[in-house]
C-alpha cells in the first residue's frame, strides 16, 4: 500500500468531496477516484458512501482514517528524525504526559533543553497512563511521563522526583470539604467517578478492604477534565491525585486528601532497545542527569 494513497484518502475524508480533494492534491478527479477504488478493492471493503455532492466515511472508513493518520504521522516523524544534521541538533522530541504534578517537569525541562538546543522542536500528547503507554509501544511518542503504579517490565525508565497525593475531589460547599482528611468510612457509598485504568481502579478498591462491596462507582474517565463538570453539579465525587486537579484549579471545588496518607510516584519511560534520534537521545540523557529521583 502506497503512502501516497493514504494521503489521498485522508484528503478526501477531510474535504468530504472528491473534486475538492483533487484540487488540493493537484491531481485530476478521475485519477483520485480510481486510486480510491483500487484502495477499497485492496482492502476488500467500502470506505466511502459516494453522494452527488458529498462523500461520507463508512464505519470501515472511519477506522481506516484513524489508522492512516497514525501511519502518516509516524512516517513524517521518522523522516524528520532521519533528516537531522550530524553537527547541528535538530528534530522533534515527542513526549506523552499524564495530568499530574509531574506535568511541571515539562516547562522546566523544555525551557532548559531549548536553551541548549534551540533548533529542537517538541510534540506533547496528554492522556492517561494507558494512552501514553500505547503511544510509546506504537512509536508515536518517544517517551512518556507516567503515574505509578505502572507495568514497566518492557520499558527503560527514570524515577522522577514528583510525588502526588491521593484524595477526594468534591464541591466546595460539600460538608465533607470542611475536613482536613477523609477515611474510607467517611466516603463509603458516595457516587464516584474513577480512572478507567484497571491497575489504578484495583488499587483504589483495595484501599476499601472489607467495605469494597459498598463502593459506589457511578462511572469511569480517562482524564479528570469533564468529570469536574459533573462534580460541580453535585452528581458525583472523584478519587484522584491532587495534581490532576491542581494543574487547572476550580474555585467551586475542593480536594481533600485520604487518611492514612497515600502517595504515588512518577517515572519517565521509553521502549527498551529502541534507537532514537539524536535530539531525543540528548533529551533523555538530560532528564536522567537533571530530574532523576536521588537514590
Amino acid at each position: 500500500m502506497d503512502i501516497r494513497v493514504l494521503k489521498y484518502f485522508l484528503a478526501v475524508a477531510r474535504e468530504g468531496n472528491i473534486t475538492k480533494a483533487a484540487d488540493t492534491l493537484h491531481v485530476t478527479q478521475p485519477t483520485l477516484s480510481r486510486q480510491l477504488m483500487d484502495l477499497e478493492y485492496e482492502l476488500g471493503t467500502e470506505l466511502l458512501f459516494r453522494g452527488k455532492r458529498q462523500v461520507i466515511l463508512t464505519s470501515s472508513g472511519i477506522l481506516f482514517q484513524q489508522r492512516a493518520q497514525e501511519i502518516v504521522a509516524l512516517l513524517e516523524k521518522t523522516e524528520r528524525d532521519i533528516a537531522e544534521h550530524n553537527n547541528l541538533v535538530e528534530g522533534v522530541v515527542s513526549i506523552g504526559c499524564v495530568e499530574t504534578t509531574a506535568s511541571l517537569l515539562l516547562p522546566d525541562a523544555l525551557e532548559a533543553f531549548n536553551s541548549l538546543y534551540p533548533k529542537v522542536q517538541y510534540q506533547i500528547y496528554t492522556g492517561n497512563g494507558d494512552d501514553i503507554r500505547d503511544k510509546i509501544d506504537s512509536g508515536f511518542v518517544d517517551a512518556g511521563i507516567l503515574l505509578e503504579p505502572v507495568e514497566i517490565a518492557k520499558y527503560e525508565f527514570v524515577p522522577l522526583p514528583f510525588k502526588d497525593t491521593w484524595g477526594v475531589l468534591m464541591r466546595k460547599d460539600d460538608p465533607l470539604s470542611k475536613k482536613d482528611s477523609l477515611r474510607v468510612s467517611d466516603i463509603i457509598g458516595l457516587p464516584f467517578f474513577l480512572s478507567h485504568r484497571r491497575i489504578v481502579t484495583d488499587e483504589i478498591i483495595g484501599w476499601f478492604g472489607k467495605m469494597a462491596n459498598k463502593l459506589n462507582i457511578l462511572g469511569y474517565h480517562n482524564l479528570l477534565t469533564n468529570t469536574t463538570l459533573l462534580i460541580e453539579r453535585g452528581l458525583c465525587y472523584s478519587i484522584t491525585v491532587q495534581g490532576a486537579y491542581a494543574i487547572r484549579p476550580n474555585v467551586n471545588l475542593r480536594f481533600v486528601p485520604l487518611s492514612p496518607e497515600r502517595k504515588a510516584g512518577h517515572v519517565m519511560a521509553w521502549k527498551k532497545n529502541r534507537i532514537f534520534s539524536q535530539a531525543t537521545s540528548l533529551f533523555l540523557e538530560y532528564v536522567k542527569k537533571n530530574f532523576k529521583l536521588p537514590v
